[in-house]
């Protein structure tokens, strides 16, 4: 009951995030809608290419989702470690994540390091059983163990709530769009210029499934991102619960966020990839100014730094902090 208590989601979060899962369903539901008049309009040649698309879509999903752990690893060049190993790093960060599993009362998840000095780390896996909590070098040598052990709770919260499937369901709809635009778009580029008696309708489907997949690509995409962020802020405040320290996330995000700014440039494309898992995301923060962080934070898989800062300020009010966090903006 503690686990459930300490990661108890936030209410108007977990309204927000349905109605975003709702207005996916909806769109879905649209899609559908769209591709049936299609067929009927123009015969059934659409429904062989949707259900093409639907199953290799399915396929990359479940892919996806059964080995979101090995990607993850693979891409941020990172390795599990033991608890007994010689390194100190691996036996600090798995005295951290014992600690938290006890707070939580959940399975340990496997824990890994990766050898890069950019700040940052994740969590990701299907389930509890099948988890991996996974920091970088450079955060764990800029932060202290309190900062290290809010990132993580933050990060393993993201397994307890199942974020991995939430996610990966959420991103189905978009996945399929964006195939049936390329299969559109490669289709009318290749097989287009043929003009037959018994291919006579093939372009208009192609533009048409072009057209629509592109505008639910683009809806999917703003309302996934939507939902990220929400995700994001109800792993801020799960982690900040458990741990009973807001303060210490918030300094750690001040940390994070700041050292990543620093980080070359290329260093931060290499590592973009994984922007979904991590703590924060990998990007640069020069030379942006008001009206382009305002679009960077539409477009964001999570919220910005001071919304944050924000939000743990609240939570350290409610737990009885005089002054809050004193790191808001």
């Amino acid at each position: 009951m503690a686990a459930r208590t300490r990661y108890a989601p936030d209410r108007g979060l977990t309204v927000r995030m349905t109605a975003t899962m709702f207005l996916l369903g909806l769109v879905f539901v649209a899609f559908v809608a769209a591709i049936i008049g299609i067929g009927t309009a123009y015969g059934a040649s659409s429904t062989a290419i949707v259900f093409f698309a639907v199953v290799l879509g399915g396929g990359f999903a479940i892919g996806s989702l059964f080995y979101s752990d090995k990607i993850a690893l693979s891409t941020a060049g990172a390795h599990e470690v033991s608890a007994d190993s010689p390194d100190e790093d691996a036996r600090r960060l798995h005295a951290i994540v014992d600690r938290l599993c006890a707070l939580a009362d959940m399975p340990k998840p496997r824990v890994a390091i990766a050898e890069t000095d950019m700040p940052n780390a994740f969590a990701t896996g299907r389930n509890a059983d099948h988890a991996v909590v996974c920091a970088t070098r450079g955060i764990m040598r800029r932060l202290d163990n309190d900062e290290l052990e809010g990132v993580l709770a933050h990060e393993m919260s993201h397994v307890a709530h199942k974020d991995v499937q939430v996610m990966t369901i959420a991103s189905f709809l978009a996945i399929i769009a964006a195939l049936l635009v390329r299969i559109a778009f490669y289709g009318e580029l290749f097989g287009g210029g043929r003009r037959d008696n018994s291919n006579q309708n093939a372009l208009p489907i192609l533009l048409i499934l072009m057209v629509v997949s592109a505008v639910v690509y683009a809806i999917s995409f703003v309302l996934i991102r939507l939902l990220s962020r929400y995700r994001e802020l109800s792993a801020d405040r799960s982690g900040a619960l458990l741990t009973g320290q807001p303060s210490k996330l918030a300094s750690a995000l001040v940390k994070v966020t700041g050292d990543i700014g620093r980080i070359p440039t290329r260093d931060l494309r290499t590592a973009q990839p994984l922007n979904a898992f991590f703590f924060a995301p990998a990007m640069s923060l020069h030379g942006a100014g008001a009206g382009q962080s305002k679009l960077a934070n539409a477009f964001s898989t999570h919220p910005s730094l001071e919304r944050r800062l924000a939000e743990l300020d609240k939570i350290q009010q409610q737990l009885g902090g005089i002054s809050g966090t004193g790191l808001e903006k």
